[in-house]
């Protein structure tokens, strides 16, 4: 069972997303505004929040900021802005995942699993080495020159994809459908956002990668 806020102001909302997930088997926990939510984020430690990017004191993205200093459980966010720019501004900030208003509760509950299942421990896996970071795809850790690095559950996905598959290029469609699921085959935005953030934490130079490396069009290479 896990741990679940959901931050809305919308008090018809939060009461529905409330039962539904309880019935789903979760714990909830709920918070009417950005500023509760980063108080009942650091109370409760819940395994994933659901955020409302339009809160009457703090814009979503201010909580994201908030939050993602120290919180490495999925973000999904909610939110009635359908354009474009603003999913990448959320995602940038560090959202896992973005519903837009009004959603079907099933498939909330669907991409809700998928963010668990992403943030879940796997099997064993074997320790990547280059010579300015390490992947410890058992421990789900990365080091660079030996200090560990935090990547959010969407980060860890997209770049464990990649470093099991050193010197092979990987698809966008194939990258997609394995961290977000087959309705986001054509979000290659989203590609781009996250390899960007990979690119920022673990290479020595990201405007010009020496590990992560983009085929135009095709897809993205990693290099030992």
């Amino acid at each position: 069972m896990s741990r679940v806020l959901v931050v809305d102001d919308d008090p018809h909302l939060l009461r529905a997303l409330r039962i539904s997930l309880r019935a789903a088997g979760h714990e909830v926990v709920t918070a009417p505004d950005g500023t509760t939510a980063l108080h009942e984020a650091a109370g409760a430690h819940p395994d994933v929040v659901v955020l409302d990017l339009g809160l009457p004191d703090l814009d979503g993205t201010e909580v994201l900021a908030g939050l993602r200093p120290w919180f490495t459980g999925p973000v999904l966010v909610l939110s009635a802005r359908s354009d474009s720019r603003d999913k990448v501004d959320a995602l940038d900030a560090g959202a896992d995942d973005y519903v837009t208003k009004p959603f079907d509760m099933a498939e909330l509950l669907a991409r809700l699993r998928a963010a668990v299942r992403r943030g879940a421990d796997g099997p064993g896996e074997p320790v990547v080495t280059t010579e300015h970071f390490t992947v410890d795809l058992a421990a789900r850790q990365v080091r660079v020159d030996g200090a560990i690095v935090r990547l959010t559950p969407t980060e860890w996905a997209l770049l464990s994809e990649l470093v099991r598959a050193p010197g092979r290029l990987v698809g966008q469609r194939e990258l997609l459908q394995s961290v977000w699921g087959p309705a986001y085959e054509r979000e290659t935005n989203y590609l781009r956002v996250y390899l960007a953030q990979l690119r920022r934490k673990l290479e020595p130079d990201p405007a010009n990668p020496r590990y992560l490396h983009t085929e135009p069009g095709m897809g993205y290479r990693f290099t030992p």
